[in-house]
């Protein structure tokens, strides 16, 4: 009986963010020591969500396999920096951002050319459709191009903001981190962002069809 309580009190002091914390101490601490495994364990955990990230915030996504390479160049030679202040994904997805950032205002000064969406087709996850039918997956994929769209459409500050806290489903603390701005200022930028994208969505769908989608309040 004694045995059984003391398995109980073991299960119920499991704490799941001290454990996310151990691994990514365990993961950095391999990462310094040059171990090959750590590093295919980072580009399996992180390598499709940059990307996915990345792709959202360039003004071309046919940019992002250069960008993200750059990233987790740049992700190898910072790690032996990484002081365990923030969540290992916070400082990662706090570099990726950065470095959309630069290559934005580079791109901007160096080259001005527009992406067609049939080049985007990396951007729209078609890994659920096995059971639509041909017809829902067609719907289903251009309501995904309509929203990539008007993402795209978005200032990048807004941008930036609306796919960390709706797309990569971050926290508004985590998403302060990731950006270094005050919490309020977070909340703004997505709500105005939220808003946008609205008006945005609208702008692309005909009226009769017009969806009116009301931007969720920030708490």
């Amino acid at each position: 009986m004694t045995d059984f309580l003391v398995t109980l009190d073991l299960t119920a002091s499991f704490d799941p963010a001290a454990a996310d914390a151990e691994e990514d101490r365990r993961l950095v601490e391999a990462l310094r020591e040059g171990g090959e495994e750590a590093y295919e364990t980072l580009l399996a955990r992180f390598q499709q969500p940059v990307y996915n990230l990345v792709a959202r915030l360039l003004q071309d996504p046919g940019d992002a396999p250069d960008v993200v390479q750059d990233i987790f160049l740049k992700i190898f030679r910072k790690i032996s920096g990484f002081r365990g202040q923030s969540s290992l994904k916070t400082w990662v997805y706090r570099i990726a951002v950065n470095e959309a950032h630069n290559h934005r205002r580079w791109h901007g000064r160096h080259r001005r050319r527009e992406v067609g969406l049939e080049e985007c087709g990396s951007l729209v996850d078609t890994s659920r459709d096995g059971a639509r039918s041909p017809f829902e997956t067609a719907v289903a994929q251009e309501s995904r191009a309509l929203l990539e769209q008007a993402l795209a459409a978005l200032s990048p500050v807004l941008r930036e903001a609306v796919v960390l806290r709706d797309v990569e489903d971050l926290s508004y603390e985590e998403i302060a981190e990731i950006l270094q701005v005050p919490l309020g200022t977070v909340k703004s930028r997505i709500l105005r962002g939220r808003e946008a994208l609205r008006a945005e969505l609208e702008k692309r769908l005909a009226p009769a069809a017009a969806v009116r989608w009301a931007p969720q309040a920030v708490e």
